[in-house]
């Protein structure tokens, strides 16, 4: 009987650190890939993923393969490297005969604003470079899944945070500064609701699809929690620091000037429709599926983020 051992790809960032916490919980036997760094407690294995041969020997002897992995928040290098990466993991899944769990996100819908709640049927007519990227790479997903290449399944995450959560626009726009003694400064509008995700959710979430054989196929929105606005994270983000910083919104003259001395903003620019319009994700489908699962509450959540990085 072969092995039933779970690899996770980009096993250091937030997400992957989440999926090997609960196959640890769940005594479930798992590998970590990495391209450079070691991730502790459980054996890890370098390799590039743009490298196609890297990709094989890395996901040989793998049952599950969960493909978290990210890549600078750029568009061109999404746009070159994700459909390279993508190809590699399907190629070595199919040699290896493992399952694969994409953690995706939710930037291919469009046009925007938004139906809300958006639900896994909405159209995805992306007007931005980074969403376009994203439906192109799961598109290529969805087709070695038609043409029975490879059993996998999408997970599809809002906008999440967490712990060692870097790239969460609760510790870019919030904990960042805060725990440097400066107040938030944030993108977008005033009293704007968004939907979040908390990392551990999403782990725990992606090994429910990844044991449930009927999930394969399909396309499941990860669980978030209530629709709130950045104002009410300040306010739980106070409360877990015992400060008492007023939040700054950044006008859009000021990002503009910004963005030419910081390219990150610019990038983030076009997608700044999810903080200028309602933007609420819908996981009807995966409460069906898996009515006992347990969203973790945003203060509890922020709470473990909070001491993540004050550890580190």
């Amino acid at each position: 009987m072969k092995s039933q051992i779970h690899t996770v790809l980009g096993a250091s960032g937030a997400t992957g650190q989440a999926v090997i916490r609960e196959l640890q919980n769940r005594n479930l036997d798992c590998n970590a890939v990495e391209r450079s760094k070691k991730v502790e407690g459980v054996e890890t294995l370098k390799a590039d993923l743009l490298n196609k041969n890297e990709a094989i020997k890395a996901i040989q002897n793998s049952a599950y393969v969960y493909l978290c992995v990210g890549l600078p928040y750029q568009s061109k290098v999404w746009k070159r490297d994700w459909p390279i990466l993508m190809e590699n993991v399907i190629t070595a899944c199919e040699k290896a005969n493992a399952k694969l769990i994409f953690f995706d996100n939710v930037y291919m819908y469009g046009p925007a604003p938004l139906e809300l709640p958006f639900n896994e049927e909405h159209q995805q007519n992306p007007n931005t470079k980074i969403g376009l990227a994203r439906k192109q790479t799961a598109d290529l997903l969805l087709k070695a899944i038609a043409e029975k290449r490879v059993k996998a399944v999408i997970g599809m995450s809002a906008d999440f945070y967490g712990e060692f959560a870097v790239n969460s626009p609760f510790y870019i726009s919030f904990l960042e500064n805060m725990l440097k003694g400066k107040a938030p400064q944030v993108l977008g509008k005033k009293g704007i609701t968004h939907t979040f995700a908390y990392s551990g959710d999403n782990g725990r979430a992606l090994v429910e699809l990844a044991l449930e054989d009927s999930t394969y196929g399909q396309v499941w929105h990860l669980p978030v929690g209530r629709p709130i606005t950045f104002d009410m994270v300040n306010i739980m983000l106070n409360a877990e620091l015992g400060t008492n910083y007023k939040l700054a919104y950044i006008p859009k003259m000021m990002r503009k000037i910004l963005s030419i001395f910081i390219p990150p903003i610019g990038e983030v620019e076009e997608m700044l429709y999810q903080f200028e319009n309602p933007y609420e994700m819908n996981f009807d489908k995966f409460k069906k599926q898996f009515p006992n699962f347990k969203v973790t509450p945003y203060q509890e959540g922020l709470n473990k983020m909070v001491k993540s990085f004050k550890q580190n």
